[in-house]
């Protein structure tokens, strides 16, 4: 374990959370945009892409642990936006698509919290290595 991966994940982390965003952001735009049945919902999916080399992406499962590898030096999954699908027969609605929007930001300020913690930890370590 390298000491930067609560840099890593916390970055992973943030990415899926803005895409998620940009997503929700869409809908909340598609909601408010008119005639209802004119636009789909769409719905984001996230999974893992597998460590075994062929770039083969699996959908995230109970078994599978969460793991970052933004360098590829890592052994295990990386989180990955896997696209967006239309959720038919649903038009956004724009109250659940607001509340998307705010899970979606509170997530990343969570993994931005990290973040900076991750940073500090590491100009701290950075600073004993000097003295």
């Amino acid at each position: 374990m390298s000491e930067f991966d609560i840099l890593r994940s916390a970055a992973a982390g943030m990415s899926v959370e803005r895409t998620a965003l940009d997503v929700a952001a869409r809908n909340v735009a598609a909601a408010e945009a008119g005639d209802p049945g004119e636009f789909a919902r769409l719905v984001p999916h996230f999974g893992f892409a597998s460590d075994d080399g062929d770039g083969a992406d699996v959908e995230p499962d109970e078994g599978v642990p969460f793991a970052v590898d933004l360098d590829g030096d890592d052994a295990g999954p990386s989180v990955r936006f896997l696209g967006t699908t239309l959720e038919h027969g649903r038009d956004p609605d724009a109250v659940t698509e607001m509340v998307a929007v705010l899970d979606a930001q509170r997530a990343f300020e969570a993994d931005a919290a990290i973040f900076d913690a991750g940073k500090r930890l590491a100009e701290r370590t950075i600073e004993a290595g000097r003295s």
